[in-house]
């Protein structure tokens, strides 16, 4: 038996090392010539398609080159810089005749947008605008490497077949949607790779180490960003994207390795509503395409099952949206070179080549429906027209009137999607609400961009399906904690002026004599970073706990709790040094500061008063490594060093037992299970005075480890009134009771200083988990909570939802001189819930301020 396990191990072994390095004839259709003098893959990276991962300064390396061998099919543009400073390319495929005049074809492409000049738009005689878009998901690198298979053959191939494709069709092509992922992983794979090929899947090989490649350089999902447009890889697409608005976009992923290949349609089911109908009939037709190329070299696949079209934020759904059709490929992943899988050996070149096989399918369906797909597109403007026209809201109004910058974030969002966003150039009211002139703005619902509009300022309650690949809602001003309402009628009386992406933050500093020192408004998104600004230039802050009233110009102020008070007398440096430093930073963040010249008020607490109490300068640490939620990380990374500006030590769990502990007053731990650190020394620190604050499942290893005293509501079991439970139906039922996401408010104390800042008495919070926290009997110990009806938008079944209602959200404990701060929820989700982030920031700076007597728990 041993011997016969060997002959089949160095069987299997002699398989692997004879697939490991594939010739291009193994992927390009052998039907085509191709031009000798265009470089091929190999002469320009130094190894064939597929023998090794291609890093990405090779993949650069090679598209330059063809880009030089073949300007007449070829241009060739840089569209940005990731945060590594890797260069994002975008090529530019067409025929000859098509290249001389592609700027001219281009302004006639957006058109097709325009109700007045569509029609008179000869779609017979237009190119169809297909992008081609690879490994938005770093780790999932097939995609990266059929870009070279791709653009060798655009570049290189000749005879009527491939002239017929380029002239009839523009074909744009982004090689990595992920630089920094891609090379992180092209390195881990390369550098494990041995010269006799391993396939054992536990392997080191196809094991990365955390957080993996998947994600860009802040550990973020770029697949989930191309909506909210938060980060820069994303924002340097987008530009391109609504240059061109293509008809086709492909988006090439993959998945687990004992799976096979997917392409679209997803689940019927499971679509925006907001898509037509017709997007589906097309998504059809160009799978017939798919699926014919496949069996052409004998590949299993699947489709209308697993994945869907429902978040607009994905690649391969946000096209829906546009007039477009967004494809997602899913290929069962090699991870490394090659690995042993249900399906047999799965190499790295057999997975580039469904992916390279896909791209030429994709083609010529592009090809074949070129008319239909141009004349789908501005038919799908030209209905826009008449969904504005009979919508109810003629604009949205938007604004924060006492944090204007949150409202200018969303602003910025929406104008990177080519929508026209204005000032409000006069106060507005709408019902009981008040939007404030230079602090809110409008938005004129547009005809062009109305389903955008739609699906940014929807609310969404009703659901054809239970299960989600992705989150059920995403209503962006609830989600950047900004008040909104729809206007019935055009105001054009109302729009002042328009808004640029590149205006930027600036502060003010009040008239008025500083004698005695500075006030500083912490409703201001930005108040955090300029508090930390403060801080790192050794300048001593206390906060308010209580409100105040000043006779400012002989009116009245008020100054609420949570505001910055910067006396001259606790100071080290001189009022001057100060008075520098506070222009300094009123010049560079979006906040105020009011001069003070007395420390005597008329109503509430003088600014001696035990209220008034010391901020301690934050030294924080974020715990991370295997076992904890990359995205989770990556969002408090982003929001700390990119929005903050503040400085954090990314503690490796590894590391963390043989720490010196006592650098930090401040402990995260986001979203997942600790088992590897020592809970002794983590307890002891927080007896020792610091403050550890804990997100989602972080709350719940707490609990289970005897760290915190919480009590988890229990879920009733999953049921289903409307199938009957059955061996296949069970995934179904057991899949709905899953966290997607979804939009909660929660009740604040917001005398509380977790809640310092907030000015309404309600947030809005995401949630995608099953954490659902008592209650505690301490009444002071919940500052957060759910009560009876928090639902304002996305899916939650029965279940779950009881078990939500009248639960904590966030809960503060005591123990020892320390402070555990519990968040049920994630208020960072994704990097642009802003409207949590001041809760977040309030439990770094403000945490070691809770009273324990309000925070010790089994109190009444």
């Amino acid at each position: 038996m041993r011997k016969l396990l060997l002959v089949i191990g160095c069987s299997l072994m002699a398989i692997a090392n004879a697939l490991w390095a594939q010739p291009l004839s193994y992927y390009l259709p052998d039907s085509i010539s191709y031009n000798p003098s265009i470089p091929k893959p190999a002469d320009v990276i130094g190894h064939e398609v597929g023998e090794w991962h291609v890093t990405h300064d090779k993949l650069v390396m090679y598209m330059k080159a063809l880009a030089a061998a073949n300007p007449q099919r070829i241009k060739l543009q840089v569209t940005g810089t990731t945060y590594e400073g890797r260069q994002q390319l975008l090529l530019i495929f067409s025929s000859p005749g098509n290249m001389g005049r592609i700027e001219l074809l281009r302004q006639q492409h957006i058109q097709l947008l325009q109700p007045l000049n569509a029609d008179k738009l000869d779609t017979e005689g237009m190119p169809a605008v297909v992008l081609m878009g690879y490994s938005i998901h770093g780790n999932e690198s097939s995609g990266s490497n059929a870009a070279l298979l791709a653009a060798y053959y655009l570049a290189a191939a000749e005879g009527p077949q491939v002239e017929d494709l380029l002239s009839k069709t523009i074909i744009l092509l982004d090689p990595s949607f992920n630089p920094d992922g891609l090379n992180r992983f092209a390195n881990w794979a390369n550098q494990h790779k041995s010269k006799n090929l391993v396939a054992d899947p536990q392997s080191r090989e196809y094991n990365e180490a955390w957080p993996g490649g998947r994600f860009n350089h802040y550990w973020f999902d770029l697949n989930r960003d191309w909506l909210p447009a938060v980060h820069r890889e994303s924002q340097n697409r987008l530009k391109y994207f609504h240059d061109w608005k293509p008809n086709i976009l492909t988006d090439h992923h993959e998945m687990g390795s004992n799976s096979t290949f997917f392409f679209q349609p997803g689940v019927p089911s499971r679509v925006n509503p907001l898509t037509p109908v017709k997007n589906q009939e097309l998504t059809g037709k160009i799978g017939q395409f798919h699926a014919r190329f496949l069996d052409r070299i004998g590949s299993l696949y699947f489709t209308k099952e697993g994945y869907d079209d429902f978040y607009y934020g994905k690649g391969s759904t946000f096209p829906d949206m546009q007039g477009g059709i967004g494809i997602l490929f899913e290929q069962a992943s090699s991870r490394g070179h090659v690995q042993e899988t249900d399906n047999g050996l799965l190499t790295f070149p057999f997975t580039i080549r469904n992916q390279f096989v896909t791209t030429l399918s994709t083609l010529e369906a592009a090809k074949n429906l070129r008319v239909e797909l141009l004349n789908y597109q501005r038919d799908f403007y030209k209905q826009m027209i008449k969904d504005a026209a009979a919508a109810p809201e003629k604009a949205f109004v938007f604004g924060d009137n006492n944090d204007p910058q949150k409202g200018k974030i969303l602003a910025q969002m929406l104008t990177r999607h080519g929508v026209d966003v204005f000032a409000l150039k006069a106060d507005y009211n709408n019902g009981n609400q008040r939007f404030a002139k230079g602090k809110s703005y409008i938005v004129p619902v547009p005809a062009y961009q109305y389903k955008l509009i739609r699906t940014v300022f929807d609310k969404q309650l009703q659901y054809t399906d239970s299960l989600f690949y992705d989150v059920t809602t995403w209503t962006m001003p609830m989600a950047f904690g900004v008040p909104f309402a729809g206007v019935n009628a055009p105001q054009p009386q109302l729009h002042g002026d328009r808004v640029s992406v590149d205006q930027p933050n600036v502060g003010s500093i009040e008239p008025g004599t500083a004698s005695y020192g500075y006030l500083m408004d912490w409703k201001a998104f930005e108040a955090p970073k300029a508090l930390w600004k403060l801080q790192q230039r050794g300048v001593q802050v206390k906060v308010a706990g209580n409100n105040m009233q000043f006779i400012m110009d002989d009116s009245l102020r008020n100054f609420e709790r949570g505001t910055i008070i910067i006396p001259h007398q606790t100071q080290t440096i001189s009022a001057k040094e100060l008075a520098k430093i506070v222009a300094d930073i009123a010049a560079t963040t979006a906040v105020t500061f009011t001069p003070l010249h007395t420390g005597n008020v008329t109503a509430g607490s003088d600014l001696g008063s035990r209220y008034m109490q010391k901020v301690t300068t934050p030294n924080v640490a974020m715990l991370v490594g295997n076992g904890v939620s990359a995205t989770d990380a990556g969002e408090v990374w982003h929001l700390l060093d990119q929005r903050m500006d503040m400085g954090t030590t990314h503690l490796d769990l590894a590391q963390f037992n043989r720490s010196d502990l006592d650098r930090y007053n401040t402990i995260i731990m986001v979203s997942g299970s600790y088992s590897s650190i020592n809970k002794e020394k983590l307890k002891a620190w927080v007896d020792g005075g610091g403050v550890l604050i804990a997100c989602e499942d972080a709350v719940s290893w707490l609990a289970e480890n005897g760290l915190v005293k919480a009590d988890m509501k229990r879920v009733a079991p999953a049921v289903d009134s409307l199938m009957k439970p059955n061996y296949f139906a069970k995934e179904q039922i057991d899949g709905a009771q899953r966290m997607n996401g979804a939009i909660f408010k929660a009740d604040m104390d917001v005398t509380h200083p977790l809640c310092f800042g907030y000015t309404g008495s309600t947030v809005d919070l995401f949630k995608t988990n099953n954490v659902f926290l008592q209650i505690p009997k301490n009444p002071y110990a919940a500052p957060v909570k759910y009560g009876s009806n928090p639902l304002q938008s996305g899916f939650i079944t029965r279940q779950n939802y009881a078990a939500l209602k009248n639960s904590a959200s966030v809960m503060v404990q005591t123990s020892g001189e320390g402070r555990i701060i519990l968040m049920a929820d994630n208020p960072n989700f994704r990097a642009f819930w802003l409207g949590g982030a001041k809760l977040f920031m309030n439990a770094i700076f403000f945490g070691r301020n809770i009273d324990a007597a309000s925070a010790r728990a089994g109190e009444e």
